[in-house]
């Protein structure tokens, strides 16, 4: 590609957002002869690989037949692209899989064209419709999991066994044998439950970090 390609007319013309799929179609999607079929999803694979971009090429495609960079035509039931400024390229021997647009002195019928580029036009706001709606989705279920808190954990507490001898369920001040006893086996069931959740999270931690690829 040279200054002098930047400097196509239909290329000038062309919205700055279609400027990126300009360059893919002169450099990616198009044969030798800058014509290719028109199939949104195979131009979108190879100009934008691993996004979800065919409604985007729709649009742009629309966006540069009207500035003059490319054209449409069909060939025996398929549509076709057609750059009307192909980079320049050694053509020995190369030979596109594609025949070249009819000539430019019988256009196509305007009002079928038209037809055509609302047909396109719906079929891309509905794609980036569909596209902003999964997206909307995804977004919504992933807030929903940041605001939702977890549950409180039951306080040890509630559960730990009572402070106090049977006489003295929550215990005394004053001096008690079985109070003590049972104070003891408190503070042992407690702090048994304690060590035993710190060792659940270094287990888990540990499962974690050994799933982890190297």
């Amino acid at each position: 590609m040279s200054a002098a390609d930047l400097d196509f007319v239909g290329y000038l013309r062309a919205p700055h957002e279609a400027k990126p799929t300009a360059i893919g179609l002169w450099t990616k999607a198009t044969d030798v002869a800058g014509r290719c079929l028109l199939v949104p999803e195979l131009i979108a694979a190879a100009i934008y690989p691993g996004e979800a971009a065919a409604a985007l090429v729709v649009r742009h495609v629309l966006m540069l037949e009207e500035s003059g960079f490319l054209l449409r035509y069909e060939h025996e039931g398929d549509e076709l692209l057609a750059l009307l400024h192909p980079l320049r390229a050694d053509k020995r021997g190369a030979v596109s899989d594609y025949p070249p647009p009819p000539p430019r002195g019988v256009p196509r019928n305007p009002v079928a064209m038209e037809g055509e580029r609302v047909s396109a036009r719906e079929r891309a706001e509905a794609r980036v419709r569909a596209e902003q709606a999964e997206r909307e989705g995804e977004w919504a279920a992933w807030r929903e999991r940041g605001e939702r808190s977890a549950p409180p954990r039951r306080p040890l507490l509630l559960d730990a066994p009572p402070i106090g001898c049977v006489d003295h369920p929550n215990g005394r001040r004053a001096d008690c044998g079985p109070c003590g006893t049972a104070r003891r086996q408190h503070d042992r069931w407690v702090a048994q439950q304690r060590y035993t959740e710190q060792l659940t999270r270094w287990e888990e931690e540990s499962d974690a970090d050994d799933a982890k690829p190297w």
